[in-house]
């Protein structure tokens, strides 16, 4: 990969992991992630109007993503009221380029060499070293499982995504569309189901929701943006640097132990990501 394209990356990791760190220290997951997706959609609205419209060819891709990625958000907040982030966080983000690696030869046409199949193995072992030990495992079953089925969306939109963009000629254009089909699904159920318990929820928490939903659209955006550079496969890999950030936040900001398995773990995760440049 470019180097400038790895630290676009590397700063896009980031971004992900203050967003999730601000998600899972809020209060109802459930409607502090339809309070993000809504964000978005709105930053999406303005900004749109402003930028050329995605290709016709990406559009389909556009509807199949924003419909992954409302799953997405639903699983996500049931993960982290069901287990620890520590936990939850790992697992999907460790999974999910595994399974974006494993299929992406078929799905995109892309072939990984040896030396940045090592970078995604590093990464990835790395990441799910973090969470895969027999005591959080039998203490965060149902996380687990709702992490587990949450790295199959994450695979699946970030499959669709790396096609669609390509097929867009507007990287910044497809992304915020992506928002703002996916905040309107989400809010869309809370209107219907929840509106007066989650109107009373934005009350003190809208300036914190829109910071993290601009870091949530930044992440991504310049995430599909380095998919138009370099395979997919090893974009979704060097995003999930992003645990590293993750544990240093669940130990300051969330309280949450940090253990030497992490920090080992850490270093995994570096050394793949170097890989990574040097393949």
């Amino acid at each position: 990969m470019p180097g400038y394209a790895v630290a676009v990356v590397l700063f896009a990791a980031l971004l992900h992991a203050l967003w999730n760190a601000l998600l899972k220290n809020s209060g109802d997951k459930r409607l502090s992630t339809v309070m993000l997706t809504s964000a978005a959609a709105l930053m999406a609205a303005l900004v749109l109007p402003l930028l050329p419209p995605p290709g016709r060819a990406s559009w389909p891709y556009l509807a199949a993503s924003s419909c992954t990625e409302a799953a997405y958000f639903v699983l996500l907040a049931a993960a982290y009221r069901a287990g620890d982030m520590s936990h939850a966080y790992p697992i999907m983000r460790g999974t999910a380029p595994l399974l974006v690696a494993g299929v992406s030869t078929w799905f995109v046409g892309e072939q990984l060499s040896a030396a940045e199949w090592l970078g995604v193995a590093l990464i990835c072992g790395g990441v799910l070293t973090l969470a895969l030990h027999r005591d959080s495992l039998a203490r965060h079953r149902s996380a687990t499982l709702l992490a587990l089925s949450n790295a199959v969306a994450i695979a699946t939109y970030t499959l669709i995504d790396g096609l669609g963009v390509r097929r867009s000629h507007s990287p910044a254009a497809y992304t915020l569309w992506m928002y703002l089909l996916t905040g309107g699904i989400s809010l869309a159920w809370v209107m219907a189901t929840r509106r007066r318990e989650f109107l009373g929820y934005l009350r003190g928490r809208l300036l914190p929701g829109f910071a993290a939903a601009a870091g949530m659209v930044s992440s991504y955006g310049l995430a599909l943006w380095a998919m138009t550079l370099a395979p997919v496969a090893l974009v979704a890999a060097l995003r999930e640097t992003s645990i590293v950030f993750a544990t240093i936040l669940s130990a300051l900001v969330l309280k949450e132990r940090l253990s030497l398995q992490r920090v080992a773990a850490t270093a995994l995760i570096v050394a793949g990501a170097a890989a990574l440049r040097l393949a």
